[in-house]
């Protein structure tokens, strides 16, 4: 049996459905699936919680149809975040490089061990979207990297440009410049209109990290 019949020509496809969709849509979706893509460029930003996750999900997505993902987080100096630790056990298809220190970086006056670590986790992005290997290349925090001159903006951009077709690039992080935005083909700006931060509330354990 067609897997679109089961809706009965309503166009929904069980209780969990959200939206109606077109039998065109559908066709396309069918398509998709069994067919190369194009890559292209998402940004997410804001000041709002939610992009890196948002990236995370991406990555889950991809794997479900067996394409790898490289992650490279900027900013980021430790291993057992809880996305890290279920990676490395589950997920074989996902390479994760973390580019940054167990300290916090200062914005006036980055130490110059921040900027090298920085400076090698573009090189391993670099290398991961020139091999042409992964579906899908995310460099988590480059946004904020950029702001505080660990990474220059110049080389985020020719990483757009340098990429193989099918590679997707995901740039993450607040504040992501005019020059990215500009140059990526998706941005999504995460808005904060209220956060338990406010409250008073710390960081937990599966949820923030």
């Amino acid at each position: 049996m067609d897997d679109d019949s089961a809706d009965g020509g309503t166009g929904f496809e069980g209780l969990g459905q959200k939206h109606w969709k077109s039998d065109r849509v559908k066709d396309l979706e069918r398509e998709e699936r069994h067919a190369p893509r194009p890559g292209y460029v998402q940004v997410y930003t804001g000041d709002g919680k939610g992009k890196t996750t948002a990236s995370l999900g991406l990555v889950c997505r991809a794997a479900g149809y067996g394409h790898r993902s490289c992650i490279v987080s900027f900013l980021k100096g430790d291993p057992n975040y809880g996305e890290l630790r279920f990676i490395r056990e589950h997920m074989p298809m996902v390479d994760y490089h973390l580019a940054g220190r167990m300290n916090f970086v200062d914005p006036s006056d980055p130490d110059p061990a921040d900027i090298e670590i920085a400076v090698q986790g573009m090189q391993t992005a670099r290398e991961a979207i020139a091999s042409g290997d992964y579906h899908l290349v995310v460099l988590d925090e480059v946004n904020v990297a950029v702001n505080l001159g660990l990474v220059d903006e110049d080389d985020v951009l020719a990483l757009c440009d340098d990429r193989p077709e099918h590679v997707e690039l995901v740039f993450t992080g607040r504040d992501a410049s005019p020059r990215i935005v500009e140059r990526a083909d998706l941005v999504t700006e995460m808005r904060m209109v209220k956060h338990f931060y406010e409250a008073g509330i710390p960081a937990r354990r599966g949820i923030e990290f």
